[in-house]
This record gives C-alpha cells, structure tokens and sequence, in this order.
C-alpha cells in the first residue's frame, strides 16, 4: 500500500506597497519605454532596483554605509591626490604647453 504524505503548506509571501510620485511627462515616458521593450511599469522598476533590494534582508555589508566623508579624494591605495601646482600630474600637463 502506497504511503500518502501530505503536502507542505508554502509560507505565504507578505508584500509591501511603496507609492511614488512622477510628473506627466515622467510617466508617459515610462509606459512609452515599457511599451517599446514589452514589459510593464512594475517590472521594470523592480528589475532596476532589484540590486538594492536583495541579499540586504539580514544585515548590510559595511562597505555600503555613508561616512562622513563621502568625497573621492582617495586613490586605491589610500594615497590623498593632491591639487597644488606642484603635483605630478600638473608638472605632466606642463609639458605639453
């Protein structure tokens, strides 16, 4: 006699509504873009924003937290650029004159 097993319930998936805001001309150029590549508004955004929104439900890497500052002065190699007259690069640019 064959074994009856029961099937397991799936967990039931919660949404989240976010409401924004667009001009006339915004949306008309939104539902113009999705006309043209076959797909709809809701799609698109979800498709754009989708690295944003996954893989960040447990905890976000450090790496994407703001500091205070927030300018790329710094090179790979920690070095600070420097914007004087007498850098390198402006020496380089020199030459050419």
């Amino acid at each position: 006699m064959p074994v009856i097993r029961k099937k397991k319930h799936r967990k039931k998936v919660r949404y989240s509504k976010i409401v924004i805001k667009l001009s006339a001309k915004q949306k008309k150029s939104l539902v113009n873009y999705c006309k043209a590549r076959k797909t709809t508004p809701a799609k698109l955004i979800k498709k754009s924003i989708r690295r944003f929104i996954n893989g960040f439900d447990k905890e976000v890497p450090l790496e994407y937290y703001a500091t205070e500052n927030q300018l790329q002065l710094f090179n790979e190699n920690n070095e600070h650029y420097d914007f004087t007259d007498n850098s390198p690069a402006f020496a380089a640019a020199g030459k050419d004159k």
